[in-house]
């Protein structure tokens, strides 16, 4: 009995002792614990920042493409604008043949009533432009070209309401129209180009601003009728750089619709 009280307190004492000791590991696995956690979050937060980094790699990688793109495009049609505005420019112009177009800017004025083509009520052939107006409609011109779209359908505009029977009234509507397009104020846009339409059947943008007219109504989810506007440009304009354009367009959207079915 007299050794029995002494082995109890050892036997307590190493008890104590190991409660102790499995408190500190659970501490020390805690706080290995804690710092695995803290290291997942920093982990985690470095991926974010490096996903991140891709992510804006890639916008400003996008938005290259995109200006470059749009700048092929007004680059490609301002080659079609100068020839045109060079030929609308010229003092002297032949009457137009048969089965041309009627209403070309550069056709003088007392041959306008008898042009082949001109329906009865549409607006007469604009009068050639003046220098003046030659001048006003390239700085309009320039700043398109140069991606100020701002300025460009300022000008435009501004042209248009000086100079509405001029040589380059037609082109002014239609690059107006591209003005707008480009920056993607659809439905701006394609009021102008319907505009061009309406005023100047004849012009040689009617084609053109009539692909355009699909192209808008697309982009305004008007599906239906940018389909029925594009196989009027086929109707209207078989063999033209239009008519091929709109066919790749129609290709297009039949391809998309076909996509989204399955």
């Amino acid at each position: 009995m007299l050794l029995a009280g002494p082995a109890s307190a050892q036997d307590s004492r190493l008890s104590l002792a190991e409660r102790v000791t499995r408190l500190e590991q659970q501490a020390q696995n805690q706080d290995k614990g804690g710092i695995g956690l803290v290291n997942q979050v920093q982990a985690l937060q470095s991926q974010l920042q490096q996903q991140q980094g891709q992510i804006e790699e890639l916008q400003h990688q996008l938005q290259m493409l995109d200006d470059k793109s749009k700048a092929q495009y007004v680059d490609l049609d301002s080659r079609l604008g100068r020839l045109e505005g060079g030929a609308a420019a010229g003092t002297k112009a032949a009457p137009a043949a048969a089965g041309t177009a009627a209403g070309v800017p550069t056709q003088a004025a007392g041959t306008a009533a008898s042009a082949p083509g001109t329906a009865a009520g549409t607006t007469p052939a604009p009068t050639p432009a003046t220098a003046d107006e030659q001048s006003a409609y390239d700085t309009a011109f320039n700043a398109l070209r140069g991606g100020d779209y701002a300025a460009a359908s300022r000008g435009f505009r501004d042209f248009i309401q000086q100079h509405p029977d001029s040589a380059l009234a037609p082109n002014a509507w239609y690059w107006l129209g591209e003005s707008y397009y480009v920056t993607t104020n659809y439905s701006v846009a394609l009021e102008a180009f319907k505009r061009l339409l309406a005023q100047f059947p004849q012009s040689e943008k009617a084609p053109d601003a009539l692909l355009k007219v699909g192209y808008t109504q697309y982009e305004l989810k008007q599906v239906d009728a940018a389909k029925a506007t594009l196989q009027d440009v086929l109707k209207k304009y078989p063999g033209s750089k239009a008519a091929s354009l709109a066919q790749e367009r129609l290709n297009r959207i039949q391809l998309q619709s076909a996509q989204s079915a399955n």
